[in-house]
């Protein structure tokens, strides 16, 4: 064998193989796209979840629009407060942190408190068994279905099905990612804020007399909760009440007066003022604003807490000026 029929033919290929290499490199230094450091920095210190709670497909996406100033810093709810802050120093901006938020599925009609309309027997599916018989197979057309659609999009394993065939949202899980509220097909899940525990928990916008055939637990716009609230935080609007959260003290107040449980709210957790007699110095301040009467006292005199009427909303221990008062 004529060893110039192999060496010709390699040195050939390795001639075009430099030839290109080189053209190669040149080309990634002519035709570069530049990379804002602060985008690598800001991917750098997101979760990395790639969940698309931001609005946008993945984390990479993300810190290059927070990098263009075309997306907030605190746009990401995975990472929450402190990713906020983390951002907001990378980008040298100020950032007003907002209260944590998590997913709260509206609705308590299981399976024993809502009417079937008839046996559903279909694909196990949210979206799918609500294609069947005009919304499924529960009598209010507002009520969660049960069958984990929202539980199968979450991934943080934050939602389950629990007995009655109703989902529940796992606070300490949530990242408030909204996937979620994207699958529901009977928008019955809403975000509210973490330390909120008195909710409506209802969805349903017929009216009262409706509603009363349909479940025992839903909202019958009796507006008895409105009329209670000493704060003017429940509103009502087609035929279904809702809370501001901003003025709600989560006195519970709603929770006792609602005749059909339609507000969810653990009583066990109420709290109660008590008065510091040693700093309390008789202004008065406390009782005066007070609005439910539950403190006596007079002027320059020793006040008192009437636990009997005391709802704890916490009034009294943010006008104190000596902060005499503390709630438990």
């Amino acid at each position: 064998m004529n060893i110039e029929s192999i060496i010709y033919p390699i040195a050939s290929l390795g001639g075009l193989g430099l030839v290109f290499g080189a053209g190669l490199a040149y080309a990634s230094q002519k035709f570069a796209v530049e990379i804002d450091p602060r985008a690598l920095a800001i991917r750098d210190a997101l979760p990395g979840a790639n969940c698309g709670g931001c609005g946008v497909p993945g984390c990479d996406s993300f810190a290059k629009l927070v990098a263009e100033g075309k997306a907030s810093v605190d746009g990401c709810p995975v990472g929450g407060p402190d990713c906020a802050k983390a951002l907001a120093e990378i980008m040298g901006v100020e950032v007003d942190v907002k209260e944590r938020r998590v997913a709260k599925v509206i609705c308590n009609g299981n399976k024993e408190k809502c009417k079937d309309k008839f046996d559903y027997h279909g694909i196990n599916d949210c979206v799918a068994a609500s294609m069947v018989g005009g919304g499924g197979d529960k009598s209010c057309n507002y009520s969660c279905l049960g069958f984990g659609t929202c539980v199968r999009a979450c991934q943080f394993d934050a939602i389950e099905i629990v007995d009655g065939r109703i989902a529940k949202i796992i606070p300490e899980k949530c990242t408030a990612c909204g996937k979620c509220i994207e699958v529901c097909p009977k928008d019955v899940i809403d975000m509210v804020p973490y330390e909120q525990s008195v909710v409506i928990t209802c969805n349903n916008k017929e009216t009262g007399k409706i509603v009363r055939k349909k479940c025992e637990v839903a909202c019958i716009a009796c507006k008895i909760c409105v009329k209670a609230c000493p704060f003017e935080a429940i509103d009502f609007k087609n035929n279904l009440a809702f809370i501001d959260y901003e003025k709600c003290t989560q006195c519970f107040v709603c929770v006792e007066k609602c005749p059909t449980k339609a507000i969810e709210g653990d009583l066990e957790k109420r709290k109660k003022a008590i008065i510091d007699d040693d700093t309390c110095i008789g202004c008065t301040i406390c009782k005066k604003h007070c609005p439910v009467e539950a403190i006596e006292g007079e002027l320059k005199g020793k006040h008192k807490i009437l636990a009997d009427k005391c709802i704890g909303c916490g009034v009294c221990e943010a006008k104190c000026p000596k902060k005499s008062i503390k709630m438990n």
